[in-house]
C-alpha cells in the first residue's frame, strides 16, 4: 500500500503483525501518520485492555484501532529505527536512521506502555531477543 509516496506491507512477526517498508528510507523522513478518532483520556481509562491508544496530551488520545491506520502495525523496539512525534493532536512517525527495503518499522512505545503491556510477557524486539540468547 502506498501512503505519502512510500510503499509498505503488513507481515507476520514475533509480535503478531508488523509494518515493513518496501523501499529504502533515509534518516529524518516523515513516514506515516498514526490515525484514528480522537477520544478523551477518561474514555481510554474506561477501556483498559486497549492497546492502540496513543496519548497526544493530558486530555486526548488517538484511538488507533481501525485497521485503516497502518501505523498501528508498527511494533515496539528498544532499539527502534523510527520515532513517533506528537504535533498538536496528530502523531507522525519519522525515520531515526536509514531503513533498508524489507525492514520492519519500529519505535519505542515508552515506559508506561512497556510496563503494562510488554514487560509482563517479555519484549520480543531484536535487541532483547539477542540479549536473552547470550
Amino acid at each position: 500500500m502506498t501512503k505519502n509516496k512510500r510503499s509498505y506491507v503488513i507481515k507476520r512477526t514475533a509480535h503478531g503483525l508488523g509494518l515493513f517498508t518496501l523501499e529504502p528510507i533515509p534518516p529524518g523522513k516523515r513516514l506515516i501518520e498514526y490515525t484514528g478518532p480522537l477520544i478523551s483520556n477518561e474514555e481510554v481509562d474506561e477501556r483498559p485492555n486497549g492497546k492502540y491508544f496513543f496519548g497526544v496530551n493530558s486530555k486526548w488520545s488517538i484511538d488507533g484501532t481501525p485497521r485503516s491506520n497502518l501505523a498501528r502495525y508498527i511494533n515496539h523496539s528498544c532499539r527502534p529505527n523510527s520515532e513517533a512525534i506528537v504535533s498538536g493532536r496528530r502523531v507522525w512517525v519519522w525515520s531515526k536512521r536509514a531503513i533498508k527495503a524489507g525492514e520492519e518499522l519500529s519505535y519505542d512505545y515508552g515506559k508506561e506502555y512497556f510496563d503494562i503491556h510488554i514487560k509482563p510477557v517479555g519484549c520480543k524486539c531484536v535487541k532483547c531477543t539477542e540479549t536473552r540468547r547470550r
